[in-house]
């Protein structure tokens, strides 16, 4: 098949779940179809680019000047698109220019099909094009809005979360209804589109993991927690201000050397204050390579109060073999037993105390670890993955005639 995968923003490097997810099965799926990858937004680095143009048949890039980070700049570019029907999060990527490079792509050449890769891109797909469109959603955008929401606790940021999830879900809903097929992660996501769409259009496809690269290690540190993920990324920012603020003196009570582990890019002025107050919460950035922080965690942790989709970082916790505490959020959606090959815990003192049981544990830990890696092992490698991906692409690009 000739494939048109379309995605905003970098696909590398692989510093987040949904460019993760995203390349793994692109990549999967280039390996016997003619996948040509269009990015907006552009790539970091000559060396990301390298990589994407050895894997892929042919690479576009659309080089984009994003305004980066939070607070008053990004302030700036909401407040610059109040006033226009797409959400912000869209706007700042859907330009008239990118949707008629994006146009002139797909006259170029006769694509059985297009992947739009999250619902960003949808904005400027053409669906008019005759090419039937397939968007992968990795979750459901207006959830995490709606939960933004619902926790916000400042009458300004709740105006505005209440503001783009309109939007959003306005938007989610006219770009999924327009395409020929939706992908979720999860079953859950499918039940919620389900509401409005032909639940017969969408298909889940299941989180994979990379079970080579993500095995057991040695380095295990007592007391130590260590939770992974992009800080850029609001569910996960909440996430841990709200475990360092109502879950880790709970847990101290218990455990006084009791440490954090935040490993992943870009944490905000927010979780760097935490990390300036206290010297067992330690703030690594972007490294290079997570497994080591990983290994080294006693309990992996995952306090996520928002958010849609699947946790990548719970099967590479779980591939590693490491006890996971997780939210119900946090693992929603993701194949897991509660008490079998992970904890889940929703209230402060719960999950507290389900930290410290298996702090005091080292044979529970195990019998967690141990089953967690058994279940990724045996059933979630990314090229099963992608494997039901190129099956619904397939019976897909020939649904609609071309104009």
């Amino acid at each position: 098949m000739k494939i048109l995968w379309v995605k905003a923003g970098g696909l590398l490097p692989l510093d987040s779940g949904g460019k993760i997810r995203s390349f793994h099965i692109a990549s999967e799926l280039a390996k016997t179809n003619d996948v040509t990858l269009f990015i907006f937004c552009g790539e970091d680095t000559s060396e990301a680019q390298r990589v994407l143009k050895s894997t892929f048949r042919e690479v576009v890039i659309h080089p984009l000047k994003i305004q980066a980070g939070r607070g008053l700049r990004e302030a700036v570019g909401y407040l610059t698109g109040f006033f226009s029907r797409l959400p912000h999060s869209i706007s700042k990527y859907c330009r008239p220019e990118v949707a008629n490079h994006l146009r002139k792509t797909v006259a170029a050449k006769a694509y059985d099909v297009i992947l739009c890769d999250f619902l960003t891109p949808a904005a400027v797909v053409p669906f008019g094009s005759g090419v039937p469109v397939v968007i992968f959603t990795h979750n459901v955008e207006a959830m995490i809005w709606k939960r933004h929401m619902d926790v916000a606790s400042n009458l300004l940021w709740r105006f505005v979360f209440e503001r783009e999830y309109k939007k959003i879900r306005k938007a989610e809903l006219r770009y999924l209804d327009a395409s020929t097929h939706v992908l979720t992660v999860s079953d859950t996501d499918s039940a919620v589109f389900a509401k409005d769409l032909d639940r017969r259009k969408i298909t889940t496809i299941p989180t994979g993991v990379d079970i080579q690269y993500f095995q057991p290690m040695a380095g295990e540190e007592p007391d130590s927690m260590v939770f992974t993920g992009s800080m850029d990324w609001m569910p996960n920012s909440d996430g841990i201000s709200y475990f360092v603020a109502e879950v880790l003196p709970a847990i101290r009570k218990r455990r006084p050397k009791a440490t954090l582990w935040v490993v992943g890019r870009n944490a905000d002025r927010r979780i760097l204050a935490l990390a300036k107050e206290d010297p067992g919460v330690r703030v690594t950035g972007r490294v290079d390579d997570i497994r080591p922080y990983i290994a080294r965690g006693a309990v992996y942790v995952v306090p996520l109060r928002v958010g849609s989709g699947t946790r990548l970082k719970i099967f590479e916790a779980m591939a590693m073999g490491r006890a996971v505490v997780s939210t119900t959020i946090g693992a929603e959606g993701l194949p897991v037993t509660n008490g079998v090959d992970i904890v889940l815990a929703d209230e402060p003192q719960s999950f507290a105390d389900a930290v410290c049981r298996l702090m005091d544990s080292r044979e529970e830990r195990n019998r967690i670890g141990n089953a967690a890696r058994k279940l990724v092992e045996e059933k979630y490698s990314w090229e099963s993955v992608a494997e039901q991906v190129q099956n619904i692409l397939r019976s897909n690009h020939q649904k609609q005639p071309r104009g």
